[in-house]
């Protein structure tokens, strides 16, 4: 096992104090240039032992450890941020019974596909989807289609309405011609419901 960075930064700071110490000369220099008369041997010389006090040590290890926590947190990435929440619309706890999370993921990748369809059909010279009413028949054909006949309304109803809520509010009710203005509004609105259900499965 490898040691934390900043204990291998504390004992490199250490071992380089210790070996860069100079030790305590054997014996002080005379205190005039007249010869002292010498003083009989009383044995071998003792050489200090190199101490560090305490809060030395303290404070190598603490600049050692931020030194590390720096290194760290700057290697660390930020977290992704989440999607941003659909303003008017949560869907999360509304599909229920077995086929909640299928049902979820279906209702995702339908509404998204129709905003796409709907956004490219406005691009054209002859768009084919002149009118709200035209929107709302795309959906239902494209929702019989991709769920084979089975009414994901009639197995979703708490889901249903409040799409249909949210559908009236942001997108309108009026079933006449639309121009780019109002297409856009269909295309995000759908495209909002495609998120939330989206965030359902989470």
């Amino acid at each position: 096992m490898i040691p934390p960075l900043w204990m291998l930064a504390a004992a490199a700071a250490v071992a380089y104090l210790l070996w860069s110490r100079q030790a305590a000369p054997t014996r002080l220099p005379p205190l005039s240039p007249i010869a002292a008369p010498a003083l009989p041997t009383l044995g071998p010389a003792i050489v200090p032992a190199t101490t560090f006090h305490p809060s030395t040590i303290l404070a190598i290890l603490a600049s050692g450890g931020m030194m590390s926590f720096a290194i760290l947190e700057s290697g660390t990435p930020a977290p992704a941020p989440g999607p941003a929440p659909v303003v008017g619309l949560d869907l999360r706890g509304l599909f229920r019974g077995e086929a909640a999370s299928q049902d979820a993921t279906t209702t995702a990748a339908l509404l998204e596909e129709l905003a796409s369809q709907i956004e490219w059909d406005g691009s054209q010279v002859e768009p084919r989807l002149r009118t709200g009413a035209a929107f709302d028949d795309l959906r239902r054909a494209a929702r019989e289609l991709r769920t084979r006949g089975v009414s994901l309304g009639a197995r979703q109803p708490a889901v249903r309405d409040e799409i249909k809520r949210f559908l009236d509010a942001e997108a309108g009710t009026e079933g006449g011609p639309v121009d780019a203005a109002a297409r856009a509004k269909w295309v995000k609105a759908y495209r909002a419901v495609s998120q939330a259900a989206a965030e359902a499965t989470r």
